[in-house]
């Protein structure tokens, strides 16, 4: 960063505390829902779902083959096989927008190509059986079918699109690690079933539990802590009898970097989300009932600006349901309540942040421009099906 860029920050805040109306109770309410928002972040985000995410997104740079990331999702991989590989394993994983984060910085480190990256970026949070499930059985099965097609084929075109747009680019990252020396390693049986268990944990871990007491859902919910503790046992064996104390000792430096990496960036994001927009059902600087009225009927511009305003804000899994819930009663459109179901999830703005350090600026701003352009379409033509 130049001197003059250091200059315009520093001027940028000075300006911006030195006209902020402190005494407004908007203001006061809002600095309370962004440290209400961080704090809810910290408590039911950061040891269950980013701590595991980062020792994942460690191994796989240290531990899984640079060829076997190149074969299944590299340029040179069938693009059937790599962009089917990324969006079921997104799928699996059944993240947040913030949790993917360092895992899709794992594998795009160690060559995956960036269509297939980008695929399994949009899909870990945005296909999760689990909230689309909930969804047509809240918002109807209608919503619910919409949401799970238009995140399918949302993953592979996001994918496909960031791969040709950037296809020069691409081009010569790929011939650095073409030109990389053949690995050997250990059984790739031993670093699969490593792997695993510690995805085993994410899952079950962090596994919600179900609104209906007696279903599917919830007979999982009762063993979630017996497979996540089975599923650690695996982890901590695999690594102390498989894993020499060097290979360890790396490991745990990779983790730490992709935390050094990533927490400043989402803990600021997560302020700067709670300070404008607030958790779901309470007020901050900007009002609910904006949203609210510019999201009601099948306009274009509904569409879009549900869709903007989904990418901005902060979904924690599951909470895009009840949040849809209460915008429908207030008079949000159904093609806008889809647009927001197809960028919300996937995007924030502490989402950004991080993507932005990984792939840059013009590639993150091609992503938000991607997702938020092909929300809005599907959004206003569901809109009009259901009219």
């Amino acid at each position: 960063m130049s001197d003059r860029q250091k200059f315009l920050w520093i001027l940028g805040f000075f300006l911006v505390f030195y006209y902020l109306p402190a005494e407004s109770g908007r203001i006061a309410g809002s600095v309370v829902e962004s440290l209400a928002m961080m704090h809810e972040y910290a408590r039911e985000h950061v040891l269950l779902c980013l701590v595991p995410a980062f020792f994942i997104a460690g191994a796989i740079s240290v531990f899984v083959s640079q060829q076997a990331v190149m074969k299944y999702l590299g340029a040179e991989a069938k693009k059937v096989v790599a962009y089917s590989v990324a969006a079921v394993s997104g799928t699996i994983l059944a993240v947040c927008s913030c949790t993917v984060l360092p895992l899709f910085a794992g594998i795009y480190k160690r060559g995956a190509g960036l269509g297939p990256a980008v695929a399994f970026l949009y899909s870990g949070p945005a296909i999760n059986a689990l909230a689309i499930i909930l969804t047509a059985r809240v918002l109807g099965a209608e919503l619910g079918i919409a949401r799970a097609v238009g995140a399918v084929l949302f993953s592979v075109v996001v994918g496909v699109l960031m791969a040709f747009f950037f296809r020069n680019t691409e081009e010569s990252r790929q011939k650095g690690f073409a030109q990389l020396p053949e690995e050997e390693g250990r059984p790739l049986w031993k670093t699969s079933l490593h792997m695993a268990g510690m995805v085993t944990f994410l899952v079950f871990a962090n596994w919600a539990a179900p609104k209906v007491p007696e279903s599917f859902w919830a007979s999982v919910y009762a063993v979630k802590w017996h497979v996540a503790g089975a599923a650690l046992a695996v982890t901590v064996l695999a690594s102390a009898f498989w894993f020499k104390a060097e290979e360890r000792q790396e490991w745990f430096s990779s983790t730490w970097g992709y935390a050094l990496q990533v927490m400043p960036l989402l803990f600021g994001g997560v302020l700067v989300a709670g300070f404008l927009l607030g958790r779901p059902g309470h007020e901050a600087l900007i009002p609910s009932a904006w949203v609210s009225a510019l999201v009601g009927g099948n306009s274009l511009f509904a569409n879009f600006f549900a869709a903007l305003s989904g990418a901005f804000m902060y979904f924690a899994t599951l909470t895009e349901v009840p949040i849809l819930q209460g915008l429908l009663g207030a008079g949000m459109g159904k093609g806008p309540a889809l647009a927001l179901l197809l960028a919300g999830p996937a995007l924030s703005l502490p989402n950004m942040l991080v993507i932005r350090s990984v792939i840059g600026t013009k590639m993150t701003a091609a992503y938000v421009s991607i997702v938020v352009v092909l929300s809005t379409i599907a959004g206003w033509f569901f809109g009009v099906l259901s009219a």
